[in-house]
């Protein structure tokens, strides 16, 4: 396994915490996008958690990937966890993380740079939200030790049923759900 058993533990840990942000997160922008949610909440206040959402699955991941990078176990650099499938170890799961970090990357610049670039150029891009997430998720449950069996891949099945449970939502919904 690995020399500093607390390494291991806090990569892990913030990895299936960061799976279950990013899953919130996508959940709650595509009911945000549906125009549901609790009538009561300002729509500034449903963009608000969104965001913060956003930023807390980033403050997860920045420590899963540090975590990662300091246990020497595994060999795994800072370049491995921003440029896709150049990592020795497991390069074809690894690269999954490294490209689902890149897209979440390019969602948080362009929502951050949203004014200067328009609503029709963010929104382009946001559209990558629908692809970042399942490359999160596959590589979760391809990198992860653990993954394949017990409670974590029940964990990765209830992100699944979740996301989809709020896509079939978002498809079938009247747009005057609000």
């Amino acid at each position: 396994m690995t020399d500093n058993i607390g390494l291991w533990y806090a990569a892990r840990a913030t990895g299936m915490v960061a799976l279950l942000l990013i899953t919130a997160t996508m959940v709650w922008g595509t009911l945000a996008s549906a125009r549901t949610g609790p009538r009561r909440w300002p729509r500034f206040t449903v963009n608000l958690l969104h965001r913060n959402l956003s930023l807390l699955t980033l403050a997860f991941l920045a420590v899963h990937i540090g975590s990662s990078v300091v246990d020497r176990y595994a060999g795994i650099g800072w370049l491995d966890a921003l440029v896709p499938f150049g990592s020795v170890y497991k390069p074809l799961w690894l690269g999954l993380g490294a490209a689902a970090l890149d897209l979440l990357l390019a969602l948080v610049v362009t929502s951050l740079l949203r004014p200067r670039i328009g609503v029709r150029w963010w929104r382009a891009v946001h559209w990558m939200a629908y692809l970042c997430w399942p490359v999160a998720l596959v590589h979760a449950i391809g990198t992860g030790t653990d993954s394949r069996g017990g409670w974590p891949l029940i964990l990765a099945v209830g992100c699944v049923i979740t996301v989809v449970a709020a896509g079939v939502y978002r498809l079938t919904a009247p747009r005057s759900a609000v």
